[in-house]
């Protein structure tokens, strides 16, 4: 990441590219045990969020990943009670599980706190649920967390993870999927942030190499945009224990009780089906 007067980037050496903000100013700075965690003020977008120097959210667009790290997967369980998300202490993705009345505990483990404090002060409407009875914040290890947790106990495994490095290294770990894949309930599905495939398709790929290997042969990489993110887009890929995931409670998702940005029935169908390259980069693995 570069600072130069009032614009402030994320740099990507190998792709020999930059994605830049102006900014006013820089709100706040912390140096966790684990990370440096910086909030700005741009002139557009609202305020950003930077953890070493890696662009996460901004006030203006951050809906489109929360909504797609949890509704697509909620919506394809048959009955989602227990949820566990490993990271995600920005709280958005929280938020957003818990707009589902039938889910009954969310617990969620991010190993910086740090994160989210600085969540409830610089994004708030991002933390609006974490009061919710039904939501456990805890901060720890994730890895541990899964690795401890009791088989089939846990219906909707996701992890909202930082880029595979320093902290978030371990959650694209073989050993880590195959513990969720143990923890989870018989049709229980795991959906984890696997980067973007115009930049870091060798990481997807093996993204999907490890979930092969811990057991789950239901797998769809669903591309969605996000405009902070390198390449201006993202992935998330679900897995499943065996429970079709082409397929998906559309009715429910049609009907839904609670408002979305991004999220709605057609924008899911139309995720199953992966652009040609990626589908080709996954076959066969």
């Amino acid at each position: 990441m570069s600072l130069d007067h009032s614009w402030i980037s994320e740099i990507v050496p190998h792709m020999g590219a930059a994605f830049s903000l102006k900014v006013t100013r820089k709100l706040d700075e912390v140096q966790s045990p684990f990370q440096k965690i910086a909030v700005y003020e741009t002139e557009h977008w609202g305020n950003l969020l930077v953890i070493d120097d890696a662009f996460m959210l901004t006030s203006l667009e951050n809906f489109v990943y929360h909504e797609m790290m949890s509704h697509p997967a909620l919506f394809t369980h048959p009955d989602p009670k227990e949820v566990v998300i490993i990271g995600g202490g920005d709280c958005g993705t929280l938020r957003e599980v818990l707009k589902h009345p039938g889910v009954a505990r969310v617990t969620q483990i991010d190993i910086d706190e740090q994160v989210t404090r600085m969540a409830e002060k610089w994004f708030p409407e991002l933390c609006d649920a974490n009061g919710d009875p039904r939501a456990d914040l805890r901060f720890d290890d994730g890895i541990k967390f899964m690795r401890e947790a009791p088989t089939a106990s846990v219906d909707i495994i996701i992890v909202d993870s930082t880029d595979p490095v320093g902290p978030g290294e371990g959650l694209f770990g073989r050993a880590f999927i195959a513990d969720c894949y143990r923890v989870l309930k018989p049709n229980g599905i795991m959906v984890g942030q696997s980067e973007s495939p115009f930049y870091h398709m060798d990481i997807l790929q093996n993204y999907h190499r490890a979930m092969i290997q811990a057991g789950f042969l239901e797998r769809r990489s669903l591309l969605f945009p996000q405009p902070v993110y390198p390449g201006g887009s993202i992935t998330c890929t679900l897995a499943s224990k065996g429970l079709p995931l082409d397929a998906f409670r559309r009715a429910d998702a049609e009907a839904k009780a609670f408002p979305t940005r991004y999220y709605n029935a057609g924008v899911h169908q139309g995720a199953l089906t992966p652009p040609e390259f990626v589908r080709e980069a996954l076959a066969n693995l």
